[in-house]
Formats: structure tokens, C-alpha cells, sequence
């Protein structure tokens, strides 16, 4: 982690809450509430958080659910399901491309939403465009304050994201990020980490989802967020335990400052032995007839290791950006351990 020059930031649950809202409902044909309820009743059978905020959206305004049959979802695309004897899909533009719908009269909706960071997605029944649904989800507390870290402390950043350009260059500039990999599907994050390694940056990967975990494994070092799934946090080398993205400085300057240290220890035994081994051996007998007594020798060896473990163990005194141990943020990183070692 202390030579990476690379930190890319899935989106959903990592940059931002992971708790979309819904905010917006842009009816095309059919009354609003009856379509609503028909996609809320199809978003109840999806675990994406997206669903979620539908579902709560319409629930909100008292709408009753209809029972759904035939549930199928593609991931990175969107989800069909039977409600009320009709076909309902939802999903991104892609995904309705792909079906043949066409999105000319909400074109400019969906521009302005994205442009307000918010994301578009589109419903369908039976085959013709039924409506216009946006979510926002907000940047968590610190993302702003992290990014602007990271990036002072010379490292580059990038946001992965499975939204459209649009929407994910707005909610880049919200986080001060520049560079951003847009319309990423799911099975290929670990690929766009791949492409990246293979122009030559070392990558670290921060996500905390079921899909992330391909990226994490792939990333020269992987970064769980601890408040995310089991299946990422086994997939992570390092876990931020509270899922505040300062800790992911904190995380860097503490493995800047263990490689710092193992250098220094390094450094000393080495040069400490160098000069003292030879003693030991006896160099110094033919000119002056000394010859180090072994019990210097061991006390001298002590000192050494004692030297060393003192060292490693200032590590202990590492601070975070809040001023906590960063141990209670950080798990895995084996500072002092790997120092004496």
C-alpha cells in the first residue's frame, strides 16, 4: 500500500451512503401512481439498493403493491417481471436500447437529472416507455475531505461506477475527482482494474459489494469497506472497520510509515551486525589483543533486537486524520509485526 500511486473508488456504498432516495417520477403514459406501484411492486423482488428506494418511495405515498410473477434480472442492465397482467422493465438506458425502446421524449429529463447527479432509469410496459425515474445518493460525511487528501499526498484517484457518464462525472465533480471509468457492468470492474495495471499503475481497489470482491482480489491491494459484505471484506487486504473513507489516508500514511520503519530497522541491524560480527570473530586480536567477551557479545545482540522492537513499537503511536488510533479503523495492516519482522 505504501508504493501505490493509484486509488480507485467504486461508486455505490463506498463514495456515496449506499442508501439511495427516490426523487424524481416522470410519468410518459399511464397514471403515475398505478405505474409506480407497478415498478415498486417488481423493485420488491431486487436487492439493489436502487429497489430499495423505489420501493420506500412508493410506499411513502401510501400505494399498494400488487403481487409479481416471472421475476428476472440482468445485472448492469435492469429487471422484468409480470404485474397485473402486464410486462414491466426497468433499468438503464442500455437496457432499454437493447429492447428496442425508444427514449427521444424524456432525453432532455434525463440529461438535466443527470446533470444534478442524480440517476436515471427508465420503466417500460409492455414494450413502450411508461415513465421516468430518478435517485440520488448522497456522498458520505468525509468523502470530500478524503479525496482532497489523497490527492494532495500525490496519489491519483478515480471513481468506477456503473452509472451513465453524465451522471457519474456530476457526482465526480461533487467529490473533486477527475478522472472517472463510467458505465463499468459489474463483472467488469476487475478488468478495468487489469487495463489499469497494464499502463503501468499500481492499483488499489476500495469497494464493498457481492461484485466488488473480482476487483478487490485483482487490485494490487484491495480495500474492504468493513460495513459492506462478508464475501468483500474476505476479498480485502486491508478492511476499514467504521467505512469512513479517511480512513483509506489514514491506511496510506500508516503503511508509508511501517515501510519507513522496516527500511530503518533493516538499515540498523545490518549496519549494527557489519560492524560488530567481525569483532566478535576476533579482527581486531592481531592489532590490539582484544577479543569481545561473549557475554558482550550477547548483551550487544540484545541490544540490537531491543532497539528494533522499540522502534516497531512507536508505530503504536500512530494517530488518525481524527485523531483516533488508527487501529480502530484499520484492520489487517500487521504495522508493528511487520516492522520487527
Amino acid at each position: 500500500l505504501a508504493r501505490m500511486d493509484t486509488i480507485v473508488l467504486d461508486k455505490t456504498g463506498t463514495l456515496t451512503r449506499g442508501r439511495p432516495e427516490l426523487t424524481d417520477f416522470i410519468g410518459v403514459e399511464g397514471r403515475e401512481d398505478e405505474v409506480l406501484a407497478w415498478v415498486a411492486a417488481v423493485e420488491t423482488e431486487s436487492e439493489h439498493p436502487i429497489g430499495e428506494a423505489i420501493v420506500k418511495g412508493a410506499r411513502d405515498r401510501g400505494l399498494t403493491l400488487p403481487a409479481v410473477s416471472d421475476f428476472q434480472a440482468e445485472p448492469g442492465y435492469g429487471i422484468q417481471a409480470q404485474v397485473a397482467g402486464h410486462r414491466i422493465n426497468v433499468g438503464a438506458d442500455r437496457y432499454m436500447r437493447r429492447l428496442g425502446i425508444d427514449l427521444a421524449s424524456v432525453a432532455d429529463d434525463a440529461v438535466s437529472l443527470a446533470e444534478k447527479a442524480k440517476s436515471p432509469l427508465y420503466v417500460a410496459v409492455d414494450g413502450r416507455l411508461a415513465a421516468l425515474i430518478a435517485v440520488a445518493d448522497p456522498l458520505k460525511n468525509g468523502s470530500v475531505e478524503a479525496i482532497a487528501a489523497l490527492k494532495s499526498s500525490g496519489l491519483s484517484v478515480a471513481m468506477l461506477t456503473g452509472d451513465n457518464r453524465a451522471t457519474a462525472e456530476a457526482i465526480a465533480r461533487q467529490a473533486g475527482i477527475e478522472r472517472v471509468l463510467a458505465e463499468v457492468l459489474p463483472d467488469q470492474k476487475a478488468a478495468e482494474v487489469k487495463r489499469l495495471q497494464d499502463e503501468g499503475a499500481r492499483v488499489a481497489f476500495v469497494g464493498d459489494g457481492i461484485n466488488d470482491a473480482p476487483a478487490l482480489a485483482q487490485a494490487d491491494v484491495g480495500i474492504a469497506i468493513g460495513t459492506g459484505t462478508d464475501i468483500a471484506i474476505e476479498a480485502g487486504d486491508v478492511v476499514l472497520m467504521r467505512g469512513d473513507l479517511r480512513g483509506i489516508v489514514d491506511a496510506a500514511a500508516l503503511s508509508q510509515r511501517t515501510r519507513k520503519t522496516i527500511l530503518g530497522n533493516f538499515v540498523w541491524a545490518y549496519g549494527y551486525n557489519l560492524a560488530l560480527i567481525p569483532v566478535a570473530a576476533g579482527v581486531l586480536f592481531p592489532f590490539t589483543g582484544y577479543l569481545l567477551n561473549p557475554m558482550l557479545a550477547a548483551g550487544a545482540m540484545s541490544l540490537s533486537s531491543v532497539f528494533v522492537v522499540t522502534n516497531s513499537l512507536r508505530l503504536g503511536r500512530f494517530k488518525s486524520n481524527s485523531g483516533d488510533s488508527a487501529a480502530s479503523n484499520i484492520s489487517e495492516s500487521g504495522a508493528a509485526q511487520a516492522s520487527v519482522s
